[in-house]
């Protein structure tokens, strides 16, 4: 069994930015020099915009500050499904709040969003997702679960986490890489979603959560035995000291998890 994930709270968003960079940034160069690329997972929600303000900061030049967006491979942990300019299309909120805003200098991610002629069959797009990550991380025969260099994380406010909803039976999927939902509790209701266990199969997995709104919800994940057993609780139980949390101040409030200042 592992050591226990990492809680970070910052007293502003900035402080949140800079430091969610460097651990970015870390988890990049790690990757590059382990095998010349970078593989990130993205959610939706609020998450593009935080990681957009660490992201398209001022670079300072040094090694451990210097984005290599050429080197990126970007996919989505969730998505719904929903045409690209659909104002819930997660892959719509990372385009305008960060690909587009990426320096030319700085290079261009290589992005793999769903493929939208089959919106109408969500579990043919579900599918086809899955095909895009056995073409990415060899076939299935060599690679028993995809492992991805870096999976950036919501949490919402009833525990969900990716479009993993507490009490899902999707929860309980041990062999499928990407899942469909029809009837999700949030709308909309067609999504697709990385199942758990590829979820927990990280090598860095980074959840960034905000405001005050989210402090019953943070408070049931770190300290009670019913949240562990929510999506996001699930991830921690899984991945353990793999998991770091990024959050502000507000958002871990009575939290009674010791929480920390600086991921590196």
């Amino acid at each position: 069994m592992g050591g226990p994930p990492s809680l970070y709270a910052y007293d502003s968003i900035s402080d949140l930015a800079r430091n969610l960079r460097a651990f970015v940034i870390d988890a990049q160069n790690q990757s590059i020099d382990r095998h010349d690329v970078f593989r990130v997972a993205v959610s939706g929600g609020s998450l593009p915009a935080t990681l957009a303000k660490a992201l398209l900061q001022e670079s300072t030049g040094a090694r451990d500050d210097t984005l290599q967006f050429s080197k990126w491979e970007i996919f989505f942990a969730d998505e719904r499904c929903v045409p690209f300019d659909h104002e819930e299309s997660n892959y719509r909120l990372v385009k305008e709040e960060l690909l587009d805003k990426i320096p030319e200098q700085e290079g261009k991610p290589r992005v793999f969003p769903i493929d939208t002629k089959y919106l109408d069959d969500v579990a043919e797009m579900a599918d086809q997702y899955e095909q895009t990550l056995v073409q990415q991380f060899a076939s299935r025969d060599s690679v028993r679960i995809p492992m991805f260099d870096l999976i950036l994380l919501g949490c919402g406010p009833d525990g969900h986490t990716c479009s993993l909803f507490p009490g899902s039976p999707l929860l309980r999927e041990t062999d499928a890489w990407v899942l469909y939902i029809e009837d999700s509790p949030k709308p909309p209701p067609k999504r697709i979603t990385l199942s758990l266990p590829v979820a927990c199969h990280g090598i860095k997995i980074g959840f960034v959560v905000t405001g005050g709104g989210k402090k019953e919800i943070l408070r049931q994940i770190f300290d009670t035995e019913e949240g562990h057993q929510l999506p996001c609780g699930l991830v921690n139980s899984l991945a353990h000291e793999r998991v770091a949390w990024f959050c502000d101040t507000a958002a871990v409030e009575g939290v009674q998890f010791p929480s920390r200042k600086s991921p590196l």
